[in-house]
C-alpha cells in the first residue's frame, strides 16, 4: 500500500470536534515516497503533496513503518526511541 492510501485512511478516521481548537501543520518525509503534509485547521484536515514552508512538526519515517504505526503493530513512541521515526518541531 502506498503513503497516500494511508492518509486517505486517516483522513477517514479524522475527528473534526476533537481537533476543533488545533492549528497545526504535520510535515511528513515518507523515505522512498516523497514528501507530504497535513494541514489542521479550525476541525478541517487537508492532505497536500511536498513539503510546507512552515510545519509545526516534521516526521521522517518508512511507509512500512507509518503503516505499523496507523494498524497499531508499532507504538509511535516505540518507533521514535528505536530510531524509525524521526520528528523535529513543536513535539
Amino acid at each position: 500500500m502506498s503513503a497516500v492510501n494511508h492518509f486517505e485512511k486517516m483522513l477517514e478516521r479524522f475527528n473534526a470536534a476533537a481537533a476543533a481548537s488545533l492549528d497545526a501543520v504535520f510535515q511528513y518525509h515518507i523515505e522512498d515516497e516523497g514528501d507530504y503534509h497535513l494541514i489542521v485547521n479550525d476541525g478541517n484536515c487537508q492532505l497536500e503533496s511536498g513539503e510546507h514552508d512552515s510545519p509545526t512538526v516534521s516526521l521522517t519515517l518508512s511507509e512500512e513503518t507509518l503503516a505499523d504505526i496507523l494498524a497499531g503493530e508499532t507504538d509511535g513512541m516505540q518507533a521514535f526511541m528505536s530510531g524509525q521515526l524521526k520528528a523535529t518541531g513543536d513535539l
